[in-house]
């Protein structure tokens, strides 16, 4: 006890170098309980965006239909319909709807004028349940004073209408209206939203993850659970070959390649010619890329050179991922190599003792007597390929990004966050997994322990057997049956791509997804990762939702909400919506659904929106205050602190330091 009072007088001396004297110490209290009882902030939850970067701005930009919201609620009958969307648009997109404004609107200044008050009214309703201290740490420097000023004065208040008034005068004539406009759209872009949860996946499918990630580097308050289309881009960041080869090899399939040379200046040039020699005269009907009925960007020759190409890196990821399995035989994935099974001459494939015939033989760069050994032409394209990947600045940047943002899950409110799934055994218990060293866990120490194998392939430090196999370790989080990225009995890629009978193409489920549904497992999981309160939830994605088909993305009785409704649009087809969001305000949790977003010039010229449906999910009966959240827990820990500060200062344990 005695050890234990010299620790806490030793952190009150180090907090009183901070709060020197009694009344900076009861002001910063005074501050911190004000906090405590304002609103809860906005968290904004989005998954599975698959580089669908247009929309997924929109979606940030409009807050989930919670700008709409906030519109219709400030000025209800008071504007038209038509008005109050003119005003969300220009809330979503200042600069370009500007521009339009300006080619048909005959007086300016009146329309400046308008514009600019609705935009205050806005400003001043998102900003309210922030403190002027959070506000003005979210505003431009140049306009931070007057956007202030606008804030926190009262028009009705006849003293100061006119002071009002001039403010917005000399905006218009000292010719700074657009900007103005522009800054304000932009805080109360920020202010809607108050902290922005990713699960998972930015990355593959759409053509711009690297216009995601350049966002988010100018967003403060967001995090990351990593799915595993981004632990294939950080795996083949880190030198894994075989995550490279995916990388390149999905990009190919979906005929975006816009990521990976324009985003990251990966040349692949090298295997374009490889692939225009190796497979020339082959149809390479199995890799015909899918193409999005808007993309018409490809050419027949295109689509053909796109086929040729993602043959070549298939073929040599498929002997790439050999090469790692056959050195972790703990992983149990020997099966999985494939090359080896095939009979080259009769055009079979044996799996599980049954011959299944191919689609097409035709492997031109396979030594039927050792299939697994890369020819030294694929030796070569793969050690450039390698080497763009190493040295591709913005890439490397990116990967830091996930890295310093993101970890496997996240407890934020009584909510567990985590991509994909938790490896459950059959009666729902949590399954225990292997990791390095032959270490088992399951459950949160499973989830941590695979994070921090996953830095330890970036750190240089890392004994270099132990970075090895976290680099290894990537494929198997990719495509491993007890991954927790994954979940699967297998990934039939081999199978898809190579055989005829669609029944091997079938990639069984893990518990996890077969038993999500039942309250009592996920509570189990609840429990096991210390989540506490009544209104407690798993939240994830990875599996899109079957809107169209019937499938609810609430299960387990309200505990546990998907939101991976389809964002790519290869999906849209499958899934019949473009996506789900979660917005959980301080009145409780609301689920979006989302319909495909045509484009921001549509927004911008017409006024389109995401057309989108909410779902109540869950009404607190009281309105949630900060002291209700983690950060409540935070600050009130604070309060104490400077409690126990004053408590020394007012019996001389500690002497007040006077200027």
């Amino acid at each position: 006890m005695e050890n234990n009072n010299i620790h806490d007088l030793r952190y009150l001396q180090l907090l009183a170098h901070s709060f020197p004297t009694i009344a900076q110490a009861s002001t910063e209290i005074i501050n911190l309980q004000a906090i405590l009882n304002l609103p809860k902030g906005t968290e904004h939850f989005l998954a599975d965006i698959h580089g669908e970067y247009e929309a997924f701005l929109h979606v940030l930009k409009n807050a989930s239909g919670n700008i709409k919201r906030k519109v219709n609620e400030i000025f209800g009958n008071e504007l038209r319909e038509s008005e109050k969307r003119e005003l969300c648009t220009l809330i979503y997109y200042p600069e370009q709807k500007l521009e339009l404004v300006k080619s048909s609107e005959a007086d300016m200044d009146d329309w400046y004028h308008i514009a600019l008050n609705r935009l205050v009214r806005v400003c001043r309703d998102v900003s309210s349940k922030y403190t002027r201290s959070k506000v003005r740490k979210t505003l431009p420097i140049e306009f931070s004073y007057i956007i202030q000023e606008l804030l926190h004065e009262r028009t009705d208040d006849p003293n100061k209408a006119a002071y009002f008034r001039g403010i917005i005068d000399t905006i218009i004539d000292t010719g700074r209206a657009d900007d103005f406009i522009t800054t304000l759209a932009n805080v109360i872009q920020r202010l809607a939203i108050d902290y922005l949860h990713i699960l998972g996946d930015i990355y593959d499918r759409g053509p711009g993850a690297h216009i995601i990630m350049d966002t988010m580097a100018q967003y403060k308050n967001w995090d990351i659970q990593w799915g595993n289309h981004d632990i294939l881009w950080m795996g083949a960041c880190a030198g894994n070959e075989a995550c490279i080869c995916n990388v390149i090899r999905l990009s190919l399939r979906y005929a975006n390649l816009t990521t990976l040379e324009e985003g990251y200046g990966i040349n692949l040039m090298p295997l374009a010619t490889f692939a225009l020699e190796t497979y020339g005269d082959d149809p390479c009907e199995e890799f015909m890329p899918r193409i999005q009925s808007n993309d018409s960007h490809n050419d027949e020759q295109n689509i053909r050179l796109i086929a040729q190409m993602h043959k070549a890196i298939t073929m040599i990821q498929f002997k790439k991922e050999a090469e790692i399995i056959r050195r972790h035989p703990e992983w149990g994935m020997t099966d999985r190599c494939l090359l080896g099974n095939v009979d080259y001459a009769d055009g079979t494939c044996r799996i599980d003792g049954n011959d299944y015939e191919m689609r097409s033989c035709h492997f031109p760069t396979i030594d039927p007597a050792n299939p697994e050994q890369l020819t030294p032409a694929e030796e070569n394209i793969m050690q450039r390929l390698a080497h763009s990947f190493r040295i591709s600045e913005k890439l490397q940047k990116h990967m830091r990004m996930l890295l310093s943002h993101g970890c496997m899950y996240a407890i934020y409110n009584n909510n567990l966050l985590f991509h994909a799934s938790v490896p459950l055994n059959d009666d729902g218990t949590l399954k225990e997994v292997e990791l390095y060293g032959g270490n088992r866990y399951k459950g949160m120490q499973l989830m941590h322990n695979t994070g921090m194998l996953i830095r330890s392939a970036f750190q240089n430090d890392t004994p270099k057997e132990e970075r090895q196999f976290a680099i290894d370790y990537f494929l198997y989080l990719w495509c491993g049956p007890d991954s927790i990225l994954f979940d699967k009995s297998k990934m039939a890629t081999f199978e898809r791509y190579f055989l005829k009978d669609k029944s091997t193409h079938k990639e069984e489920k893990g518990n996890f997804f077969k038993l999500r549904d039942n309250e009592q497992v996920v509570d189990t999981i609840l429990d096991a990762f210390n989540v506490k309160g009544p209104n407690r939830h798993i939240i994830n994605g990875h599996v899109p939702v079957h809107a169209a088909e019937g499938e609810n993305p609430i299960k387990a009785n309200g505990k546990l909400m998907v939101i991976d409704g389809g964002f790519s649009q290869a999906y849209h087809k499958e899934t019949g919506i473009a996506g789900y969001t979660l917005v959980y305000h301080s009145r409780g949790f609301q689920l979006v659904q989302h319909e495909p977003f045509s484009s921001a010039k549509d927004a911008i010229q017409r006024g389109t929106d995401i057309m989108s449906t909410t779902q109540i999910v869950e009404m607190a009966n009281r309105r949630m205050l900060v002291g209700d959240t983690d950060q409540g827990q935070e600050i009130q820990q604070q309060v104490d602190d400077l409690k126990a500060l004053l408590y020394a200062y007012r019996h001389g344990l500690i002497k007040e330091k006077r200027p």
